[in-house]
C-alpha cells in the first residue's frame, strides 16, 4: 500500500496541512464544510488513486483540521486552493470537491479553466436543481457547542449508508477535527452571512474541462430525484447517482469512486494532452 505523507507548507504566512502520496497526475481532494471535517476523510481515497498510478493530495481547507484562518468564507477557500497549488508548483491538476468543496471546484473551472485538468463533484447539494424543502446550504452540519466524542459519532454516522465505517478510530479523528480552533471556525462560519451560489448549477453546461458529477441515491435533501431533474434539464451533463450511498460518498461509495473517477481522469488527461 502507498504511504501517505503528512506535510506543512506556507501559504501566504498561513501554515497549511496536506497529506499525499503516489506519484503522476496530480488530483487535489477538497474535504467539505461540515464539523469536523478535514483532510483525513479523504485517507482511504489517497491510497486508491496512488494505487492507479495518480498523486493524490488533500489540503486542509483555512478553518479546517490544522489550517488556520480569520477569514471563513468560500471565496478565501476558492483562493486558498489556487494558492496552494501555486505553492506546490501544480500549473493544473484533477480537482475533486466534495459537499461545499464542488461549489469551489466548479468556480475554479469556469474561472480558471487552464488550472483544472478534470472536475469532479460527490455530493454537492447546490450544484442540482433546488429543493424547495432545503432549509439551509451543504455540508454545515455541527452542534451548538463542541460535540462529545458520541455526538461527533451520530453526526458522522448521519452521513454513511454503510454506518459501520464510523469505526472508532474514524470517530476519534474526526472528534479530534471538531474540537477547539476548528469549532471556533465553524462558530465563525455558522455566524457569518449565508453566501448563495446563485444558481451555479445552470451553469454546470459552461464548464469546459471534463466533468463529473457523483451523488448517493440515499443523499439528504432529495439528491437522486434532483439528480435526475439535472440530467433532464442538461442531458449532456455526466451525472452518475451511485446506489447505498449516502452524503459521504467517497466512504460509502468508495470503489465506485475509484473506478470510475481514476477511469475518468485518464480519459481527461489524455483528451488534455
Amino acid at each position: 500500500m502507498n504511504q501517505i505523507h503528512e506535510r506543512i507548507i506556507d501559504i501566504g504566512g498561513t501554515t497549511a496541512r496536506y497529506l499525499e502520496a503516489g506519484a503522476g497526475d496530480p488530483v487535489l481532494f477538497l474535504h467539505g464544510a461540515s464539523l469536523g471535517s478535514s483532510n483525513d476523510v479523504w485517507t482511504p481515497t489517497l491510497h486508491d488513486f496512488a494505487a492507479r498510478g495518480f498523486r493524490p493530495i488533500a489540503p486542509d481547507l483555512p478553518g479546517f483540521g490544522r489550517t488556520p484562518t480569520s477569514d471563513h468564507s468560500i471565496a478565501h477557500r476558492r483562493s486558498f486552493v489556487l494558492s496552494f497549488m501555486d505553492a506546490l508548483g501544480l500549473a493544473e491538476a484533477h480537482l475533486v470537491g466534495h459537499s461545499q468543496a464542488g461549489r469551489i471546484v466548479v468556480e475554479i473551472a469556469l474561472e480558471h479553466p487552464h488550472r483544472a485538468t478534470s472536475v469532479t463533484v460527490l455530493g454537492t447539494g447546490s450544484l442540482l436543481p433546488p429543493d424547495p424543502e432545503s432549509k439551509g446550504g451543504e455540508g454545515e452540519e455541527g452542534t451548538a457547542a463542541e460535540p462529545t466524542l458520541e455526538q461527533t459519532r451520530s453526526l458522522l454516522e448521519s452521513t454513511l449508508f454503510h454506518r459501520e465505517l464510523a469505526t472508532d478510530a474514524a470517530v476519534a479523528v474526526r472528534h479530534r477535527m471538531s474540537i477547539g480552533a476548528p469549532f471556533a471556525a465553524f462558530r465563525a462560519r455558522r455566524d457569518a452571512p449565508r453566501e448563495k451560489s446563485g444558481g451555479l448549477w445552470r451553469r454546470l453546461v459552461e464548464v469546459r474541462v471534463p466533468l463529473l458529477l457523483l451523488y448517493g441515491r440515499e443523499d439528504r435533501g432529495n439528491a437522486a430525484v434532483r439528480a435526475a431533474q439535472a440530467k433532464a434539464l442538461f442531458p449532456q451533463l455526466d451525472i452518475r447517482v451511485l446506489p447505498d450511498c449516502k452524503h459521504l460518498v467517497q466512504w460509502d461509495a468508495r470503489d465506485a469512486l475509484a473506478d470510475l473517477g481514476a477511469a475518468f481522469m485518464s480519459r481527461a488527461a489524455v483528451a488534455r494532452r
